[in-house]
């Protein structure tokens, strides 16, 4: 009886939460449609699937993993990241509906993932890495979105590698987009990026309105209102090359002829199984990756359970195969989107699953009007966001440890694809920690001190690197409220940036939960230090602690 009020009582806190933020949800909701849309449409046709199984995947990854997961700001979908390994697979495997069999064989392993809890993977990423992977998304959002901006379509929407289908690569796309202006598209977009930039710094801060009304839901009507405008113009009319292409069912039948399914005929084939697994590995390497910079991103600095990611993933993964769908990953153009546009819970994510099944069952004709060059302006938007300038500066401040492994991320990414500039830049991250730690063993240390009360004392290691973080982030998250916390770093030699961003990020979680916190070191003694960060910059170092 006590455990099902407590459930109601839970439910009931979760759902209160999540109507509270409507406000903020809805729009946020309304914006990571409109960048997921063209995302997910882009990503199938250069996976070589049905244009629908893109829209499909979207669908899955915002009502399904959206609701299973245990990310407040997260967003699921199709990644280019899986878009070279599809295509492959469908001509290897004999046929789309045969993948399809790769795509749920892949989310039952990932379930399985989240079984064995190898989520902890994800808190082995550096900070730095981590970083330099927003960044050089950012980056490459950029690069890849300027030519769309002018009407130069030739490449999908969604791409991320250096080297393109065209056999162009990203510059030379770049120097080529002079010869190839389609001019209705070009000022449609700069009409759209005024339009985003008035918005959100000046309108949005005149009054409510224009908070909920946000400017790129504003772009994208401008946008539909020119194409019908000039659509007889030969100056400024736009062909349907350089506008959005949701297939457009005509009957019931035909809508549900657009869905495929699996043929298990297939399943005692190595080959598949081969797929299968490494869909599972890339997939889930991504969505960890995507959940670390998500969270990082999170002005509220929430912790997302990545063994729960997992298990929501496979689950996502496992549906989208069973009705057409491509493999899905946590994808952080969408989830940036969802930040940057005041997304607080979950209800953004699901809310913009819904608007895709609904607009490509009620609405096509209309999403088939939207100009590409729009879209491009809103992600342009958000790619300036993610790769500021300013954050160049701060990294290259914290000195060549954390620079070092940043910049190698940021050019690996930029110069190849996400996946392969991740792994260079955490080869380099790791070879950076090894040379300056000694070898010796990590951990934490907890001597609960209560007597009666909540007191607990924290002793940190010699060296404490980005490898601690998993098991310090689950003893801050498990303490209990009105607790006294004594953070001893006495004993503390090497203490990585990694683990003072930790810290920092408990504070607001500590002030939460009514958490007073001591901090004890050679640097000095704090109580409730306002910042971490600032504590450690301006105190003088202790030639026996914290090199």
């Amino acid at each position: 009886m006590f455990n099902h009020s407590y459930s109601e009582n839970c439910l009931g806190v979760i759902l209160l939460f999540m109507f509270k933020n409507l406000k903020n949800d809805i729009p946020a909701g309304i914006v990571v449609f409109f960048v997921a849309l063209p995302l997910c449409l882009g990503i199938a046709l250069a996976s070589g699937a049905p244009l629908f199984s893109g829209l499909i995947s979207g669908i899955i990854g915002g009502i399904v993993v959206g609701a299973l997961s245990g990310s407040k700001i997260g967003v699921s979908g199709p990644a280019a990241g899986l878009a070279a390994i599809v295509l492959v697979a469908i001509g290897d495997l004999g046929g789309f509906q045969n993948f399809l069999v790769a795509v749920v064989l892949a989310g039952i392993i990932q379930i399985l993932f989240g079984v064995l809890k190898a989520g902890v993977i994800g808190y082995f990423f550096p900070s730095s890495v981590i970083k330099g992977m927003l960044t050089g998304i950012g980056i490459i959002i950029i690069l890849k979105q300027i030519p769309h901006f002018f009407g130069y379509d030739s490449e999908p929407e969604g791409a991320d590698s250096f080297i393109e289908s065209t056999g162009e690569n990203t510059f030379s796309a770049l120097a080529h987009i002079l010869d190839n202006i389609t001019m209705g598209s070009m000022v449609v977009g700069f009409i759209g990026l005024a339009v985003i930039l008035f918005w959100d710094n000046i309108l949005s801060k005149k009054g409510k309105f224009f908070k909920v009304v946000q400017g790129p839901l504003v772009a994208v009507a401008l946008g539909i209102i020119f194409y019908v405008l000039t659509k007889s113009s030969e100056t400024l009319g736009i062909s349907g090359a350089h506008l959005v292409s949701v297939p457009i069912p005509e009957d019931v039948s035909s809508f549900l002829g657009q869905f495929s399914f699996p043929n298990f005929a297939v399943i005692t084939n190595p080959d598949v199984w081969v797929v299968a697994f490494t869909m599972a590995l890339v997939a889930s390497l991504e969505t960890l990756l995507c959940v670390e910079a998500t969270d990082k991103l999170d002005p509220d600095k929430n912790v997302t359970p990545t063994n729960r990611e997992l298990l929501a993933q496979g689950t996502g993964n496992v549906i989208s195969g069973l009705i057409g769908g491509l493999p899905i990953t946590q994808v952080i153009v969408r989830s940036s989107a969802n930040i940057q546009s005041g997304g607080k819970t979950k209800f953004s994510t699901i809310f913009h699953g819904f608007l895709l099944l609904a607009s490509v069952v009620l609405i096509p004709r209309l999403l088939n009007q939207i100009p590409l060059s729009v879209l491009a302006a809103i992600l342009l938007v958000v790619g300036y966001k993610l790769a500021k300038p300013s954050l160049f500066k701060k990294m290259y401040a914290l000195g060549w440890k954390q620079s070092v492994p940043f910049f190698v991320t940021v050019v690996g990414i930029v110069f190849t694809d996400l996946l392969v500039g991740i792994s260079i830049g955490l080869l380099v991250g790791v070879i950076v920690i090894l040379m300056k730690s000694y070898q010796n063993s990590h951990f934490l240390h907890i001597e609960d001190k209560s007597n009666g009360k909540h007191k607990i004392k924290m002793a940190l290691a010699e060296e404490v690197t980005f490898f601690n973080k998993g098991a310090i982030l689950k003893e801050l998250d498990s303490l209990p409220r009105d607790t006294y916390l004594e953070l001893n770093l006495l004993k503390t030699r090497y203490l990585d940036y990694d683990i003072i961003e930790i810290l920092e990020d408990f504070l607001i979680k500590a002030r939460e939960r009514n958490i007073d916190i001591q901090l004890v070191s050679k640097r000095g003694v704090v109580e409730n230090p306002t910042s971490f960060v600032e504590f450690f910059r301006t105190r003088p170092k202790s030639s026996l602690s914290l090199s």
